[in-house]
Protein backbone atom coordinates (compact mmCIF):
# COMPACT_ATOMS: atom_id res chain seq x y z
CA UNK A 1 0.00 0.00 0.00
CA UNK A 2 2.76 2.24 0.70
CA UNK A 3 4.26 1.70 -2.64
CA UNK A 4 0.93 2.38 -4.01
CA UNK A 5 0.36 5.84 -2.56
CA UNK A 6 4.10 6.79 -3.27
CA UNK A 7 3.79 6.38 -6.65
CA UNK A 8 -0.03 8.07 -6.87
CA UNK A 9 2.14 11.45 -5.00
CA UNK A 10 4.51 11.00 -7.98
CA UNK A 11 1.49 10.99 -10.94
CA UNK A 12 -0.27 13.63 -8.97
CA UNK A 13 3.04 15.46 -9.42
CA UNK A 14 3.41 15.42 -12.51
CA UNK A 15 0.41 16.10 -13.73
CA UNK A 16 -0.47 19.21 -11.75
CA UNK A 17 3.26 20.13 -12.97
CA UNK A 18 2.20 19.42 -16.66
CA UNK A 19 -1.39 21.77 -16.35
CA UNK A 20 0.76 23.97 -19.03
CA UNK A 21 1.00 20.89 -21.78
CA UNK A 22 -0.65 21.09 -25.34
CA UNK A 23 1.42 19.47 -28.10
CA UNK A 24 -2.52 18.64 -29.59
CA UNK A 25 -2.38 19.85 -33.35
CA UNK A 26 -5.30 21.66 -35.36
CA UNK A 27 -6.45 18.71 -37.40
CA UNK A 28 -5.14 19.44 -40.69
CA UNK A 29 -7.09 20.68 -43.43
CA UNK A 30 -6.73 19.31 -47.14
CA UNK A 31 -6.66 21.02 -50.10
CA UNK A 32 -9.90 20.21 -50.60
CA UNK A 33 -11.25 22.46 -47.68
CA UNK A 34 -8.16 24.65 -48.15
CA UNK A 35 -9.37 25.65 -51.55
CA UNK A 36 -12.63 27.46 -50.33
CA UNK A 37 -11.17 29.36 -47.60
CA UNK A 38 -10.84 32.58 -49.47
CA UNK A 39 -14.38 32.01 -50.29
CA UNK A 40 -15.87 31.35 -46.68
CA UNK A 41 -13.47 34.38 -45.31
CA UNK A 42 -15.32 37.15 -47.80
CA UNK A 43 -18.45 35.66 -46.57
CA UNK A 44 -18.31 34.84 -42.84
CA UNK A 45 -15.46 36.95 -41.66
CA UNK A 46 -14.10 40.51 -42.03
CA UNK A 47 -13.08 43.54 -40.10
CA UNK A 48 -16.26 44.56 -39.51
CA UNK A 49 -18.09 41.37 -38.56
CA UNK A 50 -15.58 41.70 -34.89
CA UNK A 51 -18.16 44.98 -33.85
CA UNK A 52 -20.05 43.77 -31.03
CA UNK A 53 -23.09 46.07 -32.27
CA UNK A 54 -23.24 44.35 -35.70
CA UNK A 55 -22.83 40.64 -34.02
CA UNK A 56 -25.58 41.73 -31.29
CA UNK A 57 -27.95 43.03 -34.34
CA UNK A 58 -27.00 40.22 -36.68
CA UNK A 59 -26.46 36.88 -34.50
CA UNK A 60 -24.38 34.37 -36.11
CA UNK A 61 -26.68 31.44 -36.68
CA UNK A 62 -24.37 28.16 -36.87
CA UNK A 63 -25.92 25.67 -39.10
CA UNK A 64 -26.84 28.00 -41.10
CA UNK A 65 -23.11 29.27 -41.38
CA UNK A 66 -22.15 25.56 -41.99
CA UNK A 67 -24.40 24.80 -44.64
CA UNK A 68 -23.33 27.61 -46.51
CA UNK A 69 -20.18 26.99 -45.99
CA UNK A 70 -20.65 23.10 -47.27
CA UNK A 71 -22.83 24.74 -50.16
CA UNK A 72 -19.83 26.51 -51.52
CA UNK A 73 -17.32 23.52 -51.98
CA UNK A 74 -18.05 21.69 -55.27
CA UNK A 75 -19.58 18.56 -55.58
CA UNK A 76 -16.06 16.26 -56.40
CA UNK A 77 -14.13 17.80 -54.16
CA UNK A 78 -16.67 16.64 -51.26
CA UNK A 79 -16.34 13.75 -52.69
CA UNK A 80 -12.70 13.04 -52.67
CA UNK A 81 -12.58 14.84 -49.31
CA UNK A 82 -15.11 12.01 -47.73
CA UNK A 83 -13.13 9.65 -49.61
CA UNK A 84 -10.15 10.42 -47.86
CA UNK A 85 -11.50 10.30 -44.55
CA UNK A 86 -13.61 7.27 -45.06
CA UNK A 87 -10.54 5.53 -46.65
CA UNK A 88 -8.68 6.58 -42.80
CA UNK A 89 -11.43 4.75 -41.04
CA UNK A 90 -10.46 1.81 -43.14
CA UNK A 91 -6.31 2.11 -41.96
CA UNK A 92 -7.47 2.28 -38.61
CA UNK A 93 -8.02 -1.52 -39.56
CA UNK A 94 -5.28 -2.51 -41.45
CA UNK A 95 -3.16 -1.22 -39.46
CA UNK A 96 -4.45 -3.27 -36.45
CA UNK A 97 -3.98 -6.50 -38.63
CA UNK A 98 -0.31 -5.96 -40.07
CA UNK A 99 1.16 -4.88 -36.34
CA UNK A 100 -0.93 -8.21 -35.07
CA UNK A 101 0.10 -10.38 -37.82
CA UNK A 102 3.80 -9.10 -37.46
CA UNK A 103 3.63 -9.86 -33.65
CA UNK A 104 1.63 -13.62 -34.54
CA UNK A 105 4.31 -13.97 -36.71
CA UNK A 106 7.46 -13.63 -34.36
CA UNK A 107 6.13 -15.43 -31.50
CA UNK A 108 4.71 -18.55 -33.34
CA UNK A 109 7.79 -18.87 -36.16
CA UNK A 110 10.32 -18.22 -32.04
CA UNK A 111 11.95 -15.28 -33.99
CA UNK A 112 11.50 -13.52 -31.12
CA UNK A 113 13.15 -16.09 -29.01
CA UNK A 114 16.31 -16.30 -31.28
CA UNK A 115 16.59 -12.21 -30.98
CA UNK A 116 16.55 -12.89 -27.16
CA UNK A 117 18.72 -15.94 -27.26
CA UNK A 118 21.39 -13.80 -29.43
CA UNK A 119 20.73 -10.78 -27.21
CA UNK A 120 21.99 -13.58 -24.21
CA UNK A 121 24.92 -14.58 -26.43
CA UNK A 122 26.03 -11.05 -26.83
CA UNK A 123 26.28 -9.53 -23.38
CA UNK A 124 25.75 -10.73 -19.86
CA UNK A 125 23.95 -7.70 -18.36
CA UNK A 126 19.93 -8.02 -18.23
CA UNK A 127 19.73 -4.40 -18.93
CA UNK A 128 22.18 -4.45 -22.63
CA UNK A 129 20.47 -8.07 -23.62
CA UNK A 130 16.65 -5.96 -22.88
CA UNK A 131 18.53 -2.73 -25.49
CA UNK A 132 19.62 -5.42 -28.10
CA UNK A 133 16.62 -7.11 -28.22
CA UNK A 134 14.33 -4.05 -27.72
CA UNK A 135 16.30 -2.27 -31.13
CA UNK A 136 16.57 -5.57 -33.20
CA UNK A 137 12.68 -6.24 -32.86
CA UNK A 138 12.06 -2.27 -33.51
CA UNK A 139 13.79 -2.53 -36.23
CA UNK A 140 12.41 -5.92 -37.98
CA UNK A 141 9.30 -4.21 -37.06
CA UNK A 142 9.90 -0.98 -39.15
CA UNK A 143 10.96 -3.13 -42.25
CA UNK A 144 7.61 -5.38 -42.31
CA UNK A 145 5.13 -3.00 -41.91
CA UNK A 146 7.38 -0.66 -44.75
CA UNK A 147 4.93 -1.65 -47.51
CA UNK A 148 1.96 -0.65 -45.77
CA UNK A 149 3.71 2.73 -44.13
CA UNK A 150 4.91 3.78 -47.71
CA UNK A 151 1.32 3.12 -48.97
CA UNK A 152 -0.52 5.40 -46.21
CA UNK A 153 2.31 7.67 -45.60
CA UNK A 154 3.36 8.61 -49.81
CA UNK A 155 1.36 7.32 -52.18
CA UNK A 156 -2.30 7.91 -50.95
CA UNK A 157 -1.14 11.20 -49.49
CA UNK A 158 0.37 11.92 -53.04
CA UNK A 159 -2.96 10.59 -54.54
CA UNK A 160 -4.87 13.05 -52.59
CA UNK A 161 -3.06 16.03 -53.44
CA UNK A 162 -1.89 16.41 -49.57
CA UNK A 163 1.88 15.81 -50.01
CA UNK A 164 4.86 17.75 -52.19
CA UNK A 165 7.59 15.55 -51.18
CA UNK A 166 9.51 12.91 -53.37
CA UNK A 167 10.03 9.26 -52.31
CA UNK A 168 14.01 9.95 -51.60
CA UNK A 169 13.21 12.96 -49.03
CA UNK A 170 10.68 11.47 -47.70
CA UNK A 171 12.31 8.15 -47.34
CA UNK A 172 15.38 10.12 -45.38
CA UNK A 173 12.64 11.73 -42.68
CA UNK A 174 11.33 7.96 -42.29
CA UNK A 175 15.14 7.11 -41.57
CA UNK A 176 15.60 9.87 -39.12
CA UNK A 177 12.47 8.84 -37.49
CA UNK A 178 13.59 5.44 -37.11
CA UNK A 179 16.81 6.63 -35.76
CA UNK A 180 14.92 8.86 -32.63
CA UNK A 181 12.75 5.40 -32.19
CA UNK A 182 16.06 2.95 -32.25
CA UNK A 183 17.67 5.41 -29.42
CA UNK A 184 13.96 6.37 -26.99
CA UNK A 185 12.57 3.23 -27.47
CA UNK A 186 15.54 0.66 -26.07
CA UNK A 187 15.36 3.28 -23.30
CA UNK A 188 11.60 2.99 -22.30
CA UNK A 189 12.10 -0.79 -22.90
CA UNK A 190 15.13 -0.79 -20.51
CA UNK A 191 13.34 0.71 -17.52
CA UNK A 192 10.27 -1.18 -18.27
CA UNK A 193 11.93 -4.75 -18.19
CA UNK A 194 13.41 -3.36 -15.49
CA UNK A 195 9.91 -2.71 -13.47
CA UNK A 196 9.30 -6.31 -14.53
CA UNK A 197 12.14 -7.83 -13.32
CA UNK A 198 11.79 -6.29 -9.62
CA UNK A 199 8.97 -5.75 -9.37
CA UNK A 200 7.04 -9.07 -10.05
CA UNK A 201 3.58 -8.74 -7.71
CA UNK A 202 3.34 -4.77 -8.11
CA UNK A 203 4.74 -4.20 -11.70
CA UNK A 204 1.44 -2.71 -13.42
CA UNK A 205 1.24 0.21 -11.01
CA UNK A 206 5.03 0.99 -11.09
CA UNK A 207 4.93 0.16 -15.21
CA UNK A 208 1.90 2.85 -15.85
CA UNK A 209 4.39 5.42 -13.56
CA UNK A 210 6.93 4.38 -15.93
CA UNK A 211 5.47 4.63 -19.15
CA UNK A 212 3.14 7.85 -17.95
CA UNK A 213 6.86 9.63 -17.02
CA UNK A 214 8.29 8.72 -20.43
CA UNK A 215 5.11 10.26 -22.41
CA UNK A 216 5.46 13.29 -20.04
CA UNK A 217 9.40 13.42 -20.88
CA UNK A 218 8.60 13.41 -25.04
CA UNK A 219 6.44 16.31 -24.83
CA UNK A 220 8.87 18.13 -23.02
CA UNK A 221 12.11 17.48 -25.54
CA UNK A 222 10.22 17.16 -28.50
CA UNK A 223 9.37 20.99 -29.47
CA UNK A 224 13.25 21.28 -28.86
CA UNK A 225 15.11 18.34 -29.99
CA UNK A 226 12.73 16.40 -32.07
CA UNK A 227 10.73 18.59 -34.41
CA UNK A 228 13.73 20.66 -35.40
CA UNK A 229 15.04 17.74 -36.91
CA UNK A 230 12.23 17.66 -39.71
CA UNK A 231 11.69 20.99 -40.14
CA UNK A 232 13.07 24.66 -40.01
CA UNK A 233 11.49 26.80 -37.14
CA UNK A 234 12.42 31.00 -37.46
CA UNK A 235 10.58 33.74 -35.98
CA UNK A 236 7.48 34.94 -37.58
CA UNK A 237 7.87 38.30 -39.42
CA UNK A 238 5.40 39.62 -39.53
CA UNK A 239 3.75 41.40 -36.91
CA UNK A 240 -0.03 41.71 -38.50
CA UNK A 241 -0.21 38.74 -37.82
CA UNK A 242 1.88 37.63 -35.04
CA UNK A 243 1.08 40.77 -32.80
CA UNK A 244 -2.85 39.63 -32.36
CA UNK A 245 -1.58 36.16 -31.64
CA UNK A 246 0.78 37.23 -28.70
CA UNK A 247 -2.21 39.74 -27.44
CA UNK A 248 -4.53 36.20 -27.14
CA UNK A 249 -1.91 34.57 -25.97
CA UNK A 250 -0.91 37.18 -22.95
CA UNK A 251 -4.94 37.57 -22.40
CA UNK A 252 -4.78 33.47 -21.69
CA UNK A 253 -2.03 33.56 -19.25
CA UNK A 254 0.18 31.60 -22.23
CA UNK A 255 3.57 32.27 -21.44
CA UNK A 256 5.15 32.53 -25.01
CA UNK A 257 7.23 35.68 -26.29
CA UNK A 258 7.15 35.81 -30.16
CA UNK A 259 5.65 33.37 -32.80
CA UNK A 260 7.32 30.56 -35.02
CA UNK A 261 6.73 29.93 -38.68
CA UNK A 262 7.64 26.46 -39.61
CA UNK A 263 8.39 25.40 -43.09
CA UNK A 264 5.81 22.67 -43.97
CA UNK A 265 5.24 23.08 -47.16
CA UNK A 266 7.94 21.07 -48.22
CA UNK A 267 6.36 17.64 -47.04
CA UNK A 268 2.54 18.78 -47.60
CA UNK A 269 -0.10 20.80 -48.74
CA UNK A 270 -2.27 21.05 -45.38
CA UNK A 271 -2.74 23.63 -42.96
CA UNK A 272 -1.51 23.72 -39.10
CA UNK A 273 -0.89 25.02 -36.06
CA UNK A 274 -0.22 23.93 -32.44
CA UNK A 275 0.74 25.77 -28.67
CA UNK A 276 3.28 22.57 -27.73
CA UNK A 277 6.08 22.07 -25.27
CA UNK A 278 6.05 22.74 -20.95
CA UNK A 279 8.48 23.81 -18.66
CA UNK A 280 9.84 27.08 -20.30
CA UNK A 281 9.98 25.02 -24.05
CA UNK A 282 6.22 25.94 -25.01
CA UNK A 283 5.91 28.01 -28.02
CA UNK A 284 3.26 28.56 -30.98
CA UNK A 285 4.19 27.95 -34.39
CA UNK A 286 2.03 28.30 -37.67
CA UNK A 287 2.86 26.64 -40.83
CA UNK A 288 3.47 28.29 -43.78
CA UNK A 289 0.38 26.84 -45.65
CA UNK A 290 -1.70 28.36 -42.75
CA UNK A 291 -0.14 31.87 -43.50
CA UNK A 292 -0.39 31.67 -47.11
CA UNK A 293 -3.83 30.29 -47.88
CA UNK A 294 -5.79 31.72 -44.73
CA UNK A 295 -6.99 35.08 -44.08
CA UNK A 296 -5.80 36.77 -40.29
CA UNK A 297 -9.36 36.50 -39.37
CA UNK A 298 -8.96 32.81 -40.17
CA UNK A 299 -5.52 32.56 -38.46
CA UNK A 300 -6.79 34.25 -35.05
CA UNK A 301 -9.88 31.56 -35.27
CA UNK A 302 -7.35 28.75 -35.98
CA UNK A 303 -5.07 29.87 -32.79
CA UNK A 304 -8.28 30.67 -30.66
CA UNK A 305 -8.84 26.83 -31.16
CA UNK A 306 -5.41 26.05 -30.27
CA UNK A 307 -4.90 28.28 -27.23
CA UNK A 308 -8.31 26.56 -26.11
CA UNK A 309 -6.70 23.16 -25.79
CA UNK A 310 -3.89 25.01 -23.57
CA UNK A 311 -6.36 26.59 -21.40
CA UNK A 312 -8.29 24.01 -20.71
CA UNK A 313 -5.22 21.82 -19.75
CA UNK A 314 -5.51 18.78 -22.78
CA UNK A 315 -1.90 17.73 -22.29
CA UNK A 316 -2.36 17.35 -18.44
CA UNK A 317 -5.71 15.81 -18.94
CA UNK A 318 -4.36 13.55 -22.11
CA UNK A 319 -1.32 12.11 -19.95
CA UNK A 320 -3.80 11.67 -16.78
CA UNK A 321 -6.19 9.46 -19.19
CA UNK A 322 -3.28 7.45 -20.79
CA UNK A 323 -2.26 6.76 -17.62
CA UNK A 324 -5.84 5.39 -16.45
CA UNK A 325 -5.77 3.38 -19.87
CA UNK A 326 -2.16 2.30 -19.46
CA UNK A 327 -2.83 0.64 -15.76
CA UNK A 328 -6.28 -0.67 -17.32
CA UNK A 329 -4.18 -2.12 -19.79
CA UNK A 330 -1.75 -3.35 -17.54
CA UNK A 331 -4.26 -5.14 -15.65
CA UNK A 332 -5.86 -6.73 -18.11
CA UNK A 333 -2.49 -7.91 -19.87
CA UNK A 334 -1.19 -9.24 -16.42
CA UNK A 335 -4.27 -11.91 -16.78
CA UNK A 336 -3.89 -12.48 -20.69
CA UNK A 337 -0.26 -12.82 -21.05
CA UNK A 338 -0.04 -15.34 -18.25
CA UNK A 339 -2.87 -17.33 -19.59
CA UNK A 340 -1.13 -17.19 -23.48
CA UNK A 341 2.56 -18.11 -21.45
CA UNK A 342 0.97 -21.41 -19.99
CA UNK A 343 -0.51 -22.51 -23.04
CA UNK A 344 1.27 -21.53 -25.87
CA UNK A 345 5.01 -20.53 -23.73
CA UNK A 346 6.97 -23.79 -24.51
CA UNK A 347 6.35 -23.46 -28.06
CA UNK A 348 6.98 -19.85 -28.81
CA UNK A 349 10.41 -19.89 -26.06
CA UNK A 350 8.31 -17.07 -23.68
CA UNK A 351 9.19 -17.74 -20.04
CA UNK A 352 7.17 -14.88 -18.36
CA UNK A 353 6.44 -11.30 -18.52
CA UNK A 354 10.11 -10.47 -17.70
CA UNK A 355 11.37 -12.24 -20.66
CA UNK A 356 12.16 -9.75 -23.96
CA UNK A 357 11.25 -12.41 -26.40
CA UNK A 358 7.34 -11.90 -24.70
CA UNK A 359 7.44 -8.00 -26.12
CA UNK A 360 5.29 -9.27 -29.18
CA UNK A 361 3.04 -11.03 -27.25
CA UNK A 362 2.64 -7.88 -24.82
CA UNK A 363 2.61 -5.33 -27.81
CA UNK A 364 -0.50 -7.98 -29.47
CA UNK A 365 -2.56 -7.56 -26.28
CA UNK A 366 -2.34 -3.85 -25.91
CA UNK A 367 -2.89 -2.79 -29.44
CA UNK A 368 -6.11 -5.20 -29.05
CA UNK A 369 -6.95 -3.17 -26.76
CA UNK A 370 -6.32 -0.16 -28.04
CA UNK A 371 -8.19 -1.20 -31.31
CA UNK A 372 -10.89 -2.14 -29.22
CA UNK A 373 -10.97 1.25 -27.23
CA UNK A 374 -11.51 2.99 -30.58
CA UNK A 375 -15.23 3.07 -30.35
CA UNK A 376 -15.78 3.55 -26.35
CA UNK A 377 -13.85 6.79 -26.97
CA UNK A 378 -16.33 8.24 -29.56
CA UNK A 379 -18.77 7.56 -26.85
CA UNK A 380 -16.73 9.97 -24.46
CA UNK A 381 -16.34 12.31 -26.39
CA UNK A 382 -20.03 12.28 -27.56
CA UNK A 383 -21.07 12.28 -23.68
CA UNK A 384 -18.47 14.88 -23.02
CA UNK A 385 -21.01 16.85 -25.48
CA UNK A 386 -23.84 15.89 -24.05
CA UNK A 387 -22.82 16.94 -20.54
CA UNK A 388 -21.53 19.80 -21.48
CA UNK A 389 -25.20 21.21 -22.96
CA UNK A 390 -26.63 19.92 -20.06
CA UNK A 391 -24.26 22.09 -18.07
CA UNK A 392 -25.34 25.16 -20.46
CA UNK A 393 -28.98 24.35 -19.85
CA UNK A 394 -28.12 24.50 -16.13
CA UNK A 395 -26.17 27.74 -16.04
CA UNK A 396 -29.38 28.79 -18.14
CA UNK A 397 -31.71 27.94 -15.70
CA UNK A 398 -29.89 29.36 -12.52
CA UNK A 399 -29.73 32.71 -14.79
CA UNK A 400 -33.81 32.56 -14.74
CA UNK A 401 -34.21 31.73 -11.19
CA UNK A 402 -31.82 34.32 -10.08
CA UNK A 403 -34.06 37.14 -12.25
CA UNK A 404 -37.07 35.86 -10.78
CA UNK A 405 -35.99 36.51 -7.38
CA UNK A 406 -35.02 40.09 -8.38
CA UNK A 407 -31.00 40.04 -8.25
CA UNK A 408 -30.63 37.96 -11.30
CA UNK A 409 -29.28 40.82 -13.33
CA UNK A 410 -26.61 42.18 -11.05
CA UNK A 411 -25.08 38.91 -9.76
CA UNK A 412 -25.36 36.49 -12.82
CA UNK A 413 -22.58 37.73 -14.39
CA UNK A 414 -20.45 36.62 -11.70
CA UNK A 415 -21.98 33.32 -11.35
CA UNK A 416 -21.42 32.80 -15.61
CA UNK A 417 -17.72 33.94 -15.14
CA UNK A 418 -17.20 31.04 -12.56
CA UNK A 419 -18.94 28.46 -13.74
CA UNK A 420 -17.89 28.53 -17.40
CA UNK A 421 -15.75 25.95 -18.08
CA UNK A 422 -14.48 27.23 -21.71
CA UNK A 423 -12.38 30.49 -22.08
CA UNK A 424 -13.43 33.15 -23.93
CA UNK A 425 -10.52 33.22 -26.16
CA UNK A 426 -12.13 35.24 -28.88
CA UNK A 427 -13.44 38.18 -25.97
CA UNK A 428 -10.68 37.85 -23.81
CA UNK A 429 -8.07 38.93 -26.73
CA UNK A 430 -10.57 41.46 -28.13
CA UNK A 431 -10.66 43.14 -24.46
CA UNK A 432 -6.95 43.06 -23.91
CA UNK A 433 -6.87 45.31 -27.80
CA UNK A 434 -9.14 47.69 -26.56
CA UNK A 435 -7.43 48.56 -23.41
CA UNK A 436 -3.96 48.30 -25.27
CA UNK A 437 -4.98 50.72 -27.38
CA UNK A 438 -6.40 53.06 -24.74
CA UNK A 439 -10.15 51.93 -25.48
CA UNK A 440 -12.34 51.45 -21.91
Amino acid sequence: MKTFLVLIAILAGLVISSMSVLSDETPALTSIQSATSGDSAGKFSGPGNDSPALQQSNPLDPAAATQAWLDSVPRDKREKSDAYFEGGYWLILWNYLVAAGISILLLSSRISARLRDFSVRLTRYKTLQVACYSALYLLLVYVLSFPLNVYEHFFREHQYGLATQSLSPWFREQLIGLGITLILGPIFFIVLYAVFRRAPKTWLIWGTGVAVVFSFLLLFIAPVFIEPLFNTYKPLTKPEISEPILVMARANQIPVKQVFEVDASRQTTRVSANVSGILGTTRIALNDNLLKQCTVQEIRAVMAHEMGHYVLNHGAKLLTYLGIFIFIGFALTRILFDCAVRRWGDKWGVRGIADPAGLPLLVLIFIALVFVAIPFETFVHSLRTLLGLIGIGVLRTLALILRVLGNGCRHFPRVQGKAGSVPDVYGRPQYAENHSNGES
